[in-house]
């Protein structure tokens, strides 16, 4: 059974490139009006460049892969570009529509998570529409605060949709200065 397969954890490559751009297509055009122009999907080299330049900064940018299929995966970029920000990022997880419900979002979570921590960072935040129930329960139970509402800023499905800001502290988080 496929449910039996390990779920494998890595650092995401080149050849992952097209498996995570559907994965990103999905999630972005689920719910939106067909007619809606989408300029901001990335291109497989766009996606490639991106990964570079996070590896060359030391930010984590994993797969999930189970029979060597991509079924999800995991990033970070620093929340803000000005240094006085360099010790938080703000992170984003896909999972694959197929496998869902199935612990891949838990697993690369941990590990995105685990990897933040090891290079330092010390806060991480996240954006999750309101009415992504799933998505919510998961970041509460690794610890996310709930720490913002920004209301309507989202058009989906018909409707205006909220996002929620969600924070959690890596390490000493910000209980102890820099050393």
């Amino acid at each position: 059974m496929e449910s039996d397969l390990p779920i494998i954890i890595r650092p995401s490559r080149d050849d992952d490139v097209e498996p995570m751009l559907a994965i990103y297509r999905r999630h972005i055009r689920h719910g939106i009006e067909a007619g809606v122009e989408d300029t901001g999907t990335p291109q497989p080299d766009d996606l490639k460049d991106r990964r570079k330049n996070l590896r060359s900064r030391k930010l984590p940018h994993l797969v999930a892969t189970r029979s060597g299929e991509v079924v999800g995966y995991a990033y970070v970029v620093l929340f803000r570009k000005r240094p006085a920000y360099r010790f938080t990022v703000k992170h984003s997880i896909y999972v694959h529509h197929q496998h869902l419900g199935r612990g891949i979002g838990r697993l690369l979570m941990q590990a995105l998570i685990d990897a933040c921590a090891a290079a330092g960072f010390r806060q991480m935040i996240g954006y999750i529409d309101a009415e992504n129930g799933a998505s919510l329960a998961l970041h509460e139970r690794f610890g996310f605060a709930r720490v913002g509402l920004l209301p309507g800023v989202a058009y989906r499905h018909g409707k205006w949709s909220d996002s929620v800001m969600v924070q959690r502290s890596l390490g000493p988080g910000a209980t102890q200065p820099i050393g």
